[in-house]
């Protein structure tokens, strides 16, 4: 499965849009892909926006569609890849653990969104990324349109307030975002401190195992050797293992 997910497998060419596409992960680049698709569907009335939303495929679809191709577009589309990258790749670049993230906060908005009447979903779970991230970097320090210098936790809020000045309403759809993200900062970050380190929402083993394949069992052996040498012999030290690329 990851080799599938993975793709270009550096036998593309290198343009440099090429290149920076290829070298996104694999989540954020196939999540990114998506959204622009659907836009220019839309935009081109191959398919309209109600078959986006009244369907049964709305399930996946409502998280696509961000509008039509616009300046808004490019606003959300900006963010989206740069903070799910930055996500993705604080979690090792592991698609199981980060995809495991995109379907909690999916079907988690997915629950709350008839409460709300929110048709599209994408905003709201790239809130949610923007809001993870920010927490758990708290001494970033960001800049807004050149303006305002603050750190990372501040960004959603950020956003949030400037979304009020360019539509006049507050986005209920940022807003139940921050609420998504904040969940799952919580049992992921906080929660289990307290709990003898265990957290609710790690990936079950099958999940990982769907995503990243089962692990090479020479390496525990290797492992294993090694203790047991140390074991026999406590003063030679037990080599590091090497990290995985």
């Amino acid at each position: 499965m990851a080799q599938v997910l993975q793709g270009g497998d550096g036998m593309m060419g290198g343009f440099p849009l090429e290149q920076w596409f290829y070298e996104m992960p694999v989540c954020t680049r196939w999540w990114m892909t998506a959204a622009l698709s659907a836009s220019v569907l839309v935009q081109c009335h191959i398919i309209s926006p109600f078959q986006l939303f009244y369907s049964y495929w709305r399930l996946v679809t409502t998280f696509f569609y961000f509008g039509p191709l616009s300046l808004d577009l490019l606003y959300h589309i900006f963010f989206l890849q740069r903070y799910s990258r930055l996500l993705e790749e604080s979690s090792g670049r592991s698609p199981a653990h980060f995809s495991w993230l995109l379907t909690f906060a999916s079907t988690l908005l997915l629950c709350i969104a008839p409460m709300f009447s929110m048709a599209f979903l994408g905003s709201a779970l790239s809130s949610t990324l923007i809001y993870i991230w920010s927490r758990k970097n708290p001494d970033t320090m960001l800049s807004f349109l050149g303006l305002l210098v603050f750190k990372a936790p501040y960004l959603p809020w950020v956003l949030l307030g400037f979304s009020v000045v360019m539509h006049g309403t507050v986005p209920k759809d940022e807003m139940c975002g921050i609420v998504v993200g904040h969940i799952w900062y919580y049992f992921n970050d906080i929660f289990p401190p307290l709990h003898n380190g265990r957290s609710p929402l790690d990936p079950p083993a099958w999940w990982i195992r769907l995503f990243d394949g089962a692990p090479a069992p020479t390496e525990e052996t290797h492992d294993d050797d090694a203790a047991a040498d140390h074991e026999r012999n406590p003063n030679e030290a037990i080599p590091d293992a090497v990290p995985a690329q």
